[in-house]
């Protein structure tokens, strides 16, 4: 697939979170559809809570069966955020404000070529009140699954964010698409450049000046839009979930990194994948305020992270040598390229 951009581009284009999409990726997460690097220990976590929640509410089953890769789900199950403040309730009434002969037809669209649902399945999708029983799903969906951790999530999507939209502003196309997803290149020529994508679509799209919508997530994985009625969109796993789910586990065995700084200082180093400040920090370990301070006054002593600040906002980054030890070489290459924020 080829997503052709224009220089108007540039401005149109925009960074959203996605609740919603998060509580829906979560649910394939725990199913198994899919596996993202690093979360094994938050499945386990969660996993009595979400058998319970599939036993106690047959449409989460109704809904997971729906949800496939590399073909069409149901638009209306999944809409596309308005922008990075829109919260859990917004995007959930857009869902249950779907007419019901939408959804029948996206629904057909869905389940063709699916193996036969589960009798109780269908049973839902033909029900009246499909629309309400699915939105129900997601709901008890998120309050399980997600709505517990998402001070820490939001944090983590939030940085990215903040550090996309600057690279795309301060060096343009090439450098915000770079390090997306492995399938994703940037290929500069005709009225500014394109992005290639590595899959089965073999047609080119021109978004024409609409711009294109970035999504980071956490629990899911890349995909593109490219039909109404979502715009122009990309998904991509956010970077910095490795400490995602708090202070370093005590029965976790220490590594390399964790004997030569300490494990908190460990954890800070490897949260510092974005650059990030003291009280995101707070949000995403669990630490304490103080802590936190103590712990960057070493590491920034010992040259291994350095403060940047951006009007009254103070960050915090790696430098190469944090990097290094952090075991991110591409972030490293990224440095000595002059390309890093």
């Amino acid at each position: 697939m080829r997503i052709e951009v224009t220089p108007s581009d540039m401005a149109a284009s925009r960074y959203a979170i996605s609740p919603l999409g998060e509580a829906v990726w979560a649910l394939r997460l725990c199913t198994g559809q899919h596996a993202v690097p690093g979360l094994a220990p938050w499945v386990a976590r969660v996993r009595p809570a979400y058998d319970e929640l599939r036993r106690r509410l047959p449409a989460v089953g109704a809904l997971l069966a729906l949800l496939r890769r590399g073909g069409y789900n149901a638009d209306f199950i999944h809409p596309a955020p308005s922008g990075t403040g829109q919260d859990f309730s917004e995007e959930l009434a857009v869902v249950r404000a779907t007419p019901l002969a939408q959804a029948r037809d996206e629904l057909a669209r869905n389940l063709a070529g699916l193996r036969t649902p589960p009798a109780y399945a269908r049973r839902i999708y033909e029900s009246p009140d499909v629309v309400d029983q699915l939105a129900d799903a997601i709901e008890a969906s998120w309050a399980t699954l997600v709505q517990p951790d998402w001070p820490r999530l939001r944090a983590v999507l939030e940085r990215d964010l903040v550090h996309r939209a600057g690279r795309l502003l301060a060096y343009g196309w090439g450098a915000a698409v770079a390090d997306l997803d492995p399938r994703l290149r940037w290929v500069s020529g005709g009225g500014l450049g394109a992005i290639e994508v590595a899959d089965r679509d073999p047609r080119s799209y021109s978004l024409d000046g609409r711009g294109l919508l970035f999504i980071p997530t956490v629990f899911g994985m890349m995909i593109n839009y490219v039909e109404p009625p979502w715009p122009f969109a990309i998904v991509y796993r956010a970077s910095g979930v490795a400490e995602l789910l708090g202070p370093p586990d005590p029965t976790r065995p220490d590594d390399v990194l964790d004997r030569l700084v300490g494990r908190t200082r460990a954890a800070l180093l490897r949260a510092l994948a974005l650059p990030a400040t003291t009280s995101q920090l707070v949000v995403q370990l669990g630490l304490s305020l103080g802590g936190v301070g103590d712990h960057l006054a070493v590491l920034r002593e010992a040259g291994l992270v350095a403060r940047v600040r951006s009007g009254r906002t103070v960050r915090y980054r790696r430098t190469p040598l944090g990097d290094a030890l952090a075991g991110d070489p591409h972030r490293t290459a990224e440095r000595r390229s002059g390309r890093t924020r």
